[in-house]
């Protein structure tokens, strides 16, 4: 009987330990109200690393985007295009304000937003006199969506765009960080994600007047007055100084895990790359992954093994692994909603969803636990191959 190994986990947190020391310097001066000394300092040292003139610190990656759509006030009647493949809180703050959500399919290139897809949307939307108030692009998995030709199409509308960045701090298109392209940027500090703050958000613009803005909302929009008084709806929204204290010192440490993640991305390409039936996420030239998870499609025709297979064959090696994500578009909550696809015969996330895989890929992931992956990957393959053994 084989005993039960150590449970690998897909993206666990990874403590520089260097948090302690923010957190015992909240409590030995009190700061354990929700703001605070590292709340102002976390903001500043997220906006000097981006490049960005100014950031906001919040209590979700969500309640940024949610955020982000008060300020461009976004609300009933209104339609926001949205990345169909990526998790559902990409999407859910346009329900939240009332506004309809219209989904954009992925291209091949990049795995995120269709450029092609996106124009047809545009011409469709502009023909019936309903353009969006909003695009929200999706830098999936840490790759960069191609904003170049996304931004120029977006401001031949004059419609804004939100980047959603969650899952690529620290990565870079053209030289520039993820994030910082749009009118609003969007971060996310959940604990699975590159840094975390066990829960928390960012949103950088350049648009310092709109960020105090966003800070009024975030702190139940009160008014200046010796009472309590609310003349708008807001939000309890903002990061706690204790946990922006663990964010200050994950920063310190992000470039160390984005090259960490890139390797544990290599050593998977180097084990699998010549495998025929086996496509890595791309990463387009002139940017830089921070290869937040590695992803890969599998071919079942080619590789003989499926991803419900393989999904399997790791759990049963205590491996947490994931299927890649299921487009927002097929997603029950948003039965109904507009879709528009890559082109007229290739719907890209889908087959995505149906093909791909997310590994093991925490910075924190040892070599003897990576090889742990790989081992039990190939024992799935030579079962195909060897059925008998």
């Amino acid at each position: 009987m084989r005993m039960a190994q150590e449970r690998i986990f897909l993206s666990p947190p990874h403590m520089s330990g260097r948090e302690q020391l923010y957190i015992d310097e909240a409590f030995d001066t009190n700061w354990i109200a929700p703001l605070g000394p590292n709340v102002d300092a976390f903001e500043r040292e997220i906006a000097e690393y981006t490049g960005s003139l100014g950031a906001a610190a919040l209590s979700s990656g969500t309640a940024a985007i949610h955020i982000a759509l008060r300020l461009l006030d976004i609300g009933p009647g209104d339609r926001v295009f949205c990345s169909s493949f990526t998790f559902i809180a990409s999407a859910n703050p346009v329900l939240y304000v009332g506004a309809e959500p219209v989904f954009i399919d992925s291209e091949p290139e990049t795995w995120n937003m269709s450029v092609d897809a996106l124009t047809k949307a545009f011409e469709d939307a502009d023909r019936e006199g309903r353009l969006p108030k909003a695009v929200i692009v999706v830098h999936l998995y840490g790759q960069s969506a191609r904003m170049k030709e996304i931004l120029a199409l977006c401001n031949r509308y004059e419609v804004p765009v939100i980047e959603d960045a969650a899952e690529s701090l620290g990565s870079t298109y053209e030289g520039k960080a993820s994030g910082t392209f749009g009118k609003f940027g969007i971060y996310s500090f959940n604990g699975n994600k590159i840094i975390t703050t066990s829960g928390g958000g960012m949103i950088v613009s350049d648009d310092e007047e709109a960020l105090n803005k966003a800070r009024f909302l975030a702190t139940q929009a009160r008014d200046q007055a010796p009472h309590y008084q609310h003349s708008v709806m807001g939000y309890n929204y903002r990061l706690s100084n204790l946990l922006a204290g663990v964010g200050r010192a994950q920063l310190q440490v992000l470039e160390e895990r984005v090259e960490a993640r890139r390797a544990v991305f290599e050593n998977y390409r180097t084990a699998f790359g010549e495998l025929k039936g086996i496509e890595f996420m791309p990463e387009l030239p002139s940017t830089r992954s921070n290869r937040w998870l590695t992803a890969l499609t599998l071919d079942e025709e080619k590789a003989g093994v499926n991803i419900s297979d393989l999904l399997a064959a790791l759990a049963a090696d205590n491996i947490e692994a994931r299927p890649l994500w299921k487009p927002l578009h097929l997603q029950p909550v948003f039965a109904g909603s507009r879709f528009y696809p890559h082109s007229g015969t290739l719907c890209v996330s889908e087959r995505l969803f149906q093909s791909g895989i997310c590994l093991p890929s925490g910075s924190s992931l040892s070599a003897e636990q990576q090889q742990r992956v790989i081992d039990s990957i190939w024992r799935s393959l030579e079962k195909v191959a060897n059925p008998a053994r």
